[in-house]
């Protein structure tokens, strides 16, 4: 007797389809799974054993054949242990084996017959869909992470005896349904913060960081703040995510398929939230940008379409630092293995900060009591390749107290999140159907097609490419973000002045890498 049920395996953020095949004949009892399984694959063997007899289901000694298939990929996870017995199921005739032809079983079994939650719900539906696959039966637990992908029925079961049922009769079970309006409003950031939590009209002052800040959201460019302790480094670029565009759909999809995988969804059905991570300078580069033994997206893919906030840069590893450099270039990391290559999606906007030498208060010699050769150490820390990959690098200044006790209206996150939006229209207008969302993923070759310079402009920058001794990366970023200015001035052309306030954001890291007595 043979049966075949589908299921699923995550190979980086997809979903690959995987036929689980079980063939039942008579011989030496034997209970035998193959087709390139990992340990915890292997083990479902006894799960998928003891809960089928605990479930109520006897069946005679019989040899008992799983194969999943293809073979070739690497069968990884816990959730094969619903469709594998579903399969045994079948081939012994407990359910109709046309049921299964358009349904996607995921399921980890308890030994009492309880189905369990399992991580990566989302991306297997959603490689279902694709594969034209009718319905899914999942977890009672993913229901409502699998649901919010649209036309595919998604059933919840909580039982191995409900799943069978359910499989036998899908007319008597309603499919799981999501009212996606209801999650988008209010929609929070992925570590908790919200509008109503925290807003830039509680900083005092610093409105050249606000307004170096307000044009790298608007442009998804990378913004350095640099500067003494104390002076609002930390709290402004919490509050960035508070004037980032709100996610479309399909955003929100691409983030929420990494958190599925990551097993950081909770209860929530969808990540409505630009994402804020923001990991201790302890970390290792395998979590920053990903791996393991059996891989994982790293704190950079799941900062994905959303912000990585490395707050005191210098005091992270170097090592851990260099490895961001690729991944900031191409916008994704790719994870080889000796049996798989992995990629994961790494389009985030890196905000550092960072104090200026070991007590903070360089250059300012009556504070600062750090020699010089301390200040370059701690400064070294920080290559000039990774520097270069900083668009906008900007000197947080010491408040004062005047500015702390001026009852000041500062400006909201809604109004500046307003502009920001504009911009970021005009970004969608300009560049539609050409795959390019942002200015900052512009390569040099769009560079000229949409950063057109005239005479004056073009003499200004190569002032300051050769005064400054620009690399050809500064030097094209340079034009980025006085595309971006220009945007947030809805002007067409770049002049002058937009690159002008470019180059600004590019002479604080000469002042401290190389410059003014050092």
């Amino acid at each position: 007797m043979f049966s075949r049920a589908y299921s699923a395996v995550i190979h980086g953020i997809d979903g690959l389809i995987v036929s689980v095949e079980a063939d039942v004949s008579d011989g030496l009892p034997l209970f035998e799974m193959v087709g390139l399984l990992n340990s915890e694959v292997k083990e479902a063997r006894e799960r998928v054993r003891i809960a089928l007899k605990n479930s109520g289901y006897m069946f005679p000694p019989k040899r008992i054949t799983v194969n999943l298939s293809p073979a070739d990929i690497r069968k990884e996870g816990t959730a094969f242990d619903l469709p594998v017995a579903v399969a045994i199921l079948t081939a012994f005739g407990h359910v109709l084996e046309d049921n299964l032809k358009d349904t996607l079983i995921i399921g980890e079994l308890s030994l009492n017959g309880t189905i369990k939650k399992v991580n990566g719900v989302l991306p297997l539906v959603y490689a279902a869909r694709q594969r034209g696959f009718l319905r899914c039966v999942v977890p009672k637990e993913n229901a409502d992470e699998g649901a919010v992908v649209s036309g595919i029925k998604v059933y919840g079961a909580g039982t191995l005896k409900e799943a069978v049922q359910m499989l036998n009769g899908f007319d008597d079970y309603k499919p799981n349904s999501v009212d996606i309006g209801m999650l988008f409003q209010g929609g929070h950031s992925e570590d908790g913060l919200s509008d109503e939590n925290v807003d830039f009209s509680d900083v005092a002052g610093q409105a050249a960081v606000k307004r170096a800040i307000e044009i790298a959201v608007s442009g998804m460019h990378n913004i350095l703040m640099i500067g003494p302790p104390g002076s609002g480094k930390t709290m402004l670029a919490k509050r960035i995510p508070t004037i980032m565009p709100e996610l479309s759909f399909d955003e929100s999809m691409e983030i929420s398929k990494i958190y599925s995988i990551a097993g950081l969804l909770g209860n929530r059905a969808l990540i409505t939230g630009r994402p804020f991570r923001s990991p201790h300078h302890s970390i290792t580069s395998t979590a920053l940008v990903g791996g393991g033994v059996t891989p994982k997206p790293g704190e950079i893919s799941l900062a994905h379409l959303g912000v990585l906030f490395l707050d005191e840069l210098p005091e992270f590893n170097k090592n851990t630092l260099e490895v961001l450099r690729q991944p900031l270039e191409e916008k994704a990391v790719t994870i080889s293995r000796l049996n798989a290559t992995y990629r994961y999606p790494a389009g985030f906007m890196m905000v550092a900060s960072m104090n200026p030498c070991s007590c903070g208060y360089y250059p300012d010699r009556n504070r600062c009591n750090c020699s010089l050769n301390m200040i370059k150490r701690y400064l070294g820390k920080i290559s000039k390749p990774l520097l270069d990959r900083f668009d906008i690098c900007i000197e947080a200044p010491q408040i004062d107290y005047k500015e702390l006790q001026i009852k000041k209206m500062e400006e909201t996150s809604a109004d500046i999140r307003k502009r920001v939006q504009a911009a970021r229209r005009i970004q969608m207008d300009r560049y539609a159907g050409q795959g390019i969302w942002f200015n900052s993923q512009l390569t040099p070759k769009s560079i000229h097609k949409y950063c057109r310079l005239d005479a004056r402009e073009k003499n200004l920058l190569e002032q300051a490419f050769e005064k400054m001794k620009l690399s050809a990366r500064a030097y094209h970023r340079i034009i980025k973000v006085a595309r971006t200015i220009a945007d947030l001035d809805s002007s067409e052309r770049i002049t002058v002045r937009h690159i002008s306030e470019a180059i600004c954001y590019r002479s604080i890291d000469g002042k401290y890498w190389g410059g003014e007595g050092l």
